[in-house]
């Protein structure tokens, strides 16, 4: 199992799509949201992902299909 951090950052009517939890149900990777801030016209969720690496690959692949614009992370984001 891999584990990795990503930023998801949602524009316009993107932010009404449940992108999240598709990715869950598409693919098999476990999803944590770590941080997140959503408005009515932009949002922003920080997640960890638990999977296979190349599920967790096309699972992003998947979600920058949609639109979200997807930016990997390193370190910790929030500890605990």
């Amino acid at each position: 199992m891999g584990k990795q951090r990503v930023k998801f950052t949602f524009e316009n009517d993107l932010v009404k799509q449940p992108v999240i939890y598709e990715l869950g149900q598409k693919y098999k990777i476990v999803t944590n949201i770590r941080r997140a801030e959503v408005g009515e016209e932009v949002g922003w969720v920080v997640l960890e992902l638990d999977g296979e690496e190349p599920e967790i690959q096309r699972g992003l692949d998947w979600v920058s299909s949609t639109g979200v614009r997807v930016d990997p992370l390193v370190g910790d984001v929030i500890e605990g």
